[in-house]
């Protein structure tokens, strides 16, 4: 039992140090194809989490509805969806190929 415990707390860490170590070496600046490669990847691995660990989950819990069991996963990603796209036009932020947006600060 311990065995399993301490893999599922030695992966996750040996990951983060290692992701960490690479922040720490790559300081300076990047390669622009390196920094695409970089955020394709990171961006993979979420849109992978979230299905492996939410959507599906969320489908199985609700299998009971027979055919339709996918309703509820898809009604709650579209509300994630609106909820974030409202973030996004209400919270000033900066884009960084264009100059700032919301209010001037000093």
């Amino acid at each position: 039992m311990w065995g399993k415990v301490a893999y599922g707390i030695l992966i996750p860490f040996v990951g983060t140090c290692l992701g960490a170590a690479c922040v720490f070496f790559m300081r300076g600046e990047m390669n622009e194809k390196l920094k695409k490669a970089l955020s394709a990847f990171a961006a993979g691995i979420m849109v992978s989490a979230s299905f492996f660990s939410l959507i599906l989950p969320a489908i199985e819990e609700s299998k009971g509805m027979g055919k339709l069991s996918f309703i509820p996963a898809v009604i709650g990603f579209l509300i994630g969806m609106l909820f974030l796209l409202a973030l996004d036009i209400l919270i000033p932020h900066i884009h960084n190929d264009k100059s700032e947006e919301g209010m001037k600060s000093g």
